[in-house]
């Protein structure tokens, strides 16, 4: 797979960044590094982004104890775990498919974007990884996670967001994000800021600042020819998330009057999932990043 496809160099060459986007696609590359393989072996959660049977995009947060994710060779990674029951993901886990994946620490600010095609195996997913690399780890809050089992709650959905719902993302310091490209390849990512850096407009329509990054644009290049997107926002104290699919779309001009605002993202809402205890892991208060950039 090229390291850029037609959208991510349109979005690049709309920043004005294609000579920083070349630079930074070096990092692609289609094997694990060792020092990765280490870092997954250590993780307790990652985020998946796929497609569900519709087309529409969703993003999941899987859990495991440390070893459930790993690599099982330089080009394949084994999750076993899979999405909780009323996940909109749940079905994809008995068919495969293209597949983005997140590895995220947030006690050391490290993340790692593995995506590929992934098959039923055991008890979750195998996937054949076509794209692994590290980056921008900037907006990551430093959380520390301790584990409280338990079954998930049952799911609820819905067209839009309600009151509460509203005041999760309105407060969120971070979200995650799966888009694809026209091709179906998928992709997972985290965005990060201080509270309210998302903004509910209402109840069906989201924005958020892009801040600088490493000019990579491998989510807002995927906007660029297919606008479809998930959200997933995270509950840090109660495990409890939130999932929202719709479709999206870069403001690239008048985004001055937010501070550190390189640009802004629009997001629809046409539907919404929450799932109580959906994760066994609780986290501790935020240790915000220096990087964050102060709300106007």
């Amino acid at each position: 797979m090229a390291v850029y496809h037609a959208g991510e160099r349109a979005a690049q060459r709309r920043a004005g960044l294609l000579d920083q986007g070349a630079f930074s696609g070096r990092a692609v590359r289609a094997e694990i590094p060792e020092v990765a393989r280490r870092f997954l072996a250590q993780q307790p959660m990652a985020v998946l982004g796929a497609a569900d049977g519709d087309g529409r995009m969703w993003a999941t947060l899987l859990t495991g104890r440390p070893g459930f994710l790993r690599a099982e060779d330089a080009e394949t990674v084994v999750i076993d775990a899979r999405a909780v029951p009323g996940d909109p993901l749940a079905p994809r886990f008995a068919t495969g498919g293209r597949v983005g994946l997140l590895a995220i620490e947030p006690a050391r600010h490290r993340r790692m974007r593995m995506n590929g095609r992934a098959v039923p195996a055991g008890g979750g997913l195998r996937v054949a990884l076509d794209q692994v690399y590290a980056n921008c780890p900037k907006y990551i809050q430093k959380r520390e996670p301790r584990w409280e089992p338990g079954p998930p709650g049952e799911a609820t959905r819905s067209r839009t967001l309600t009151d509460g719902q509203r005041t999760l993302v309105g407060g969120a310091d971070t979200f995650f994000i799966a888009t694809a490209d026209r091709d179906g390849n998928a992709d997972a990512s985290h965005r990060g800021g201080a509270p309210g850096f998302v903004e509910v407009a209402s109840p069906g329509l989201l924005r958020w600042p892009d801040y600088v990054g490493n000019a990579m644009f491998n989510t807002l290049g995927n906007l660029e020819v297919e606008p479809r997107a998930g959200l997933l926002f995270p509950d840090w104290r109660t495990g409890a998330v939130l999932q929202l699919t719709g479709t999206a779309r870069t403001i690239w001009d008048g985004a001055d009057a937010v501070p550190g605002a390189e640009r802004m993202v629009e997001f629809r809402v046409s539907e919404v999932v929450e799932i109580p205890g959906a994760s066994p892991l609780r986290w501790t208060d935020p240790v915000p990043s220096r990087f964050n950039p102060p709300l106007g």
